[in-house]
């Protein structure tokens, strides 16, 4: 994965929104958007999957868990013997632990630079966390973008992606129109002016090939190889999520569309995991998302996905 954006409860329709594309060569080969087991007795998670190391960049769990990465970029500081990346997403999906065990494991694994947001819904929490940083951040309600820097690093991609999410959010008044609005938003070619470009250790001109949202290198060797939406929609007091994903060839043509619907998804967070984790939805092949349901009245008091921070305690000063 290497541009994202995500947005939490930023539309009282749309609480959780993710539009997401993935750049690789072509040549690797993966699996398209489905259900599939990391192994017996962890959870099967719906997301693409890379047949070459087996992991994933996007994915979720039917029990709450979600989870996406981006590389960091970084040519100095590549080890060509480094675990792949794409194994963190499932170990978190997999688990049970919290962020702060789970990244302590994480950070001593070895692996080359990457982002990972990882949020936990039954728990109401999600955070990101960096190879370059020492500790998780967490994420309170907002619009956040990510590519290969920082979280919200000023990339021009990053912030134009940002700009066009949240405009789509304000203008859409179905799921239809909000899909085709962040498709449209991911397969956007412009490449920056190069003022703009950050300095990442490659050449200028691989700095400007990558500026564009969507990426395809004149030989078609790389490129962005699909294109993926997580748009969570309140119908009446349900929530349901949508997941889409547009996968690409190397020669162009049509666009492959698959989707998944989960309802009530994602759980509500309380103390204690709910007994029962909601029913996994199919994937099917289509040409467009569904539109599910009217949209949630404008004065009905909605529940935030995350939890409020509770203050720390301050002990009283001495007299």
């Amino acid at each position: 994965m290497c541009l994202v954006a995500l947005a939490i409860d930023q539309s009282r329709r749309f609480p959780l929104v993710i539009a997401a594309n993935r750049d690789e060569f072509f040549k690797r080969p993966t699996a398209r958007l489905a259900w599939w087991s990391p192994g017996a007795g962890r959870p099967d998670i719906l997301g693409g999957r890379d047949l070459e190391a087996g992991g994933t960049w996007l994915g979720l769990t039917a029990a709450g868990r979600l989870a996406f990465i981006t590389n960091v970029r970084d040519p100095s500081r590549q080890d060509p013997q480094a675990p792949s990346r794409g194994e963190i997403v499932p170990r978190w999906l997999s688990g049970d632990l919290q962020t702060d065990r789970f990244w302590m494991r994480t950070a001593l694994a070895g692996h080359n630079g990457f982002n990972l947001v990882a949020a936990d819904f039954q728990r109401g929490e999600c955070f990101w966390a960096s190879s370059h940083e020492v500790h998780p951040v967490r994420l309170e309600r907002g619009l956040f973008g990510l590519s290969n820097g920082r979280l919200d690093a000023p990339w021009p991609k990053v912030d134009l992606l940002k700009a066009r999410v949240d405009a789509a959010l304000s203008a859409s008044d179905s799921v239809d129109t909000l899909s085709s609005r962040l498709f449209e938003a991911l397969g956007d070619r412009t490449l920056a002016d190069d003022a703009l470009l950050p300095s990442t250790g490659v050449s200028p001109e691989w700095e400007k090939l990558l500026s564009a949202a969507f990426i395809r290198t004149p030989d078609g060797s790389y490129g962005t190889r699909c294109s993926t939406l997580v748009i969570t929609e309140r119908v009446n007091k349900r929530l349901v999520t949508h997941v889409l994903e547009r996968t690409y060839a190397a020669s162009g043509g049509m666009a492959l569309l698959r989707r998944s619907t989960l309802k009530d998804w994602p759980p509500r967070y309380s103390e204690a995991p709910p007994a029962e984790a909601p029913a996994q939805g199919s994937v099917d092949e289509a040409d467009d998302p569904p539109n599910r349901g009217a949209a949630v009245p404008r004065k009905t008091r909605v529940r935030s996905l995350l939890k409020p921070e509770r203050p720390r305690r301050t002990r009283p000063a001495a007299d």
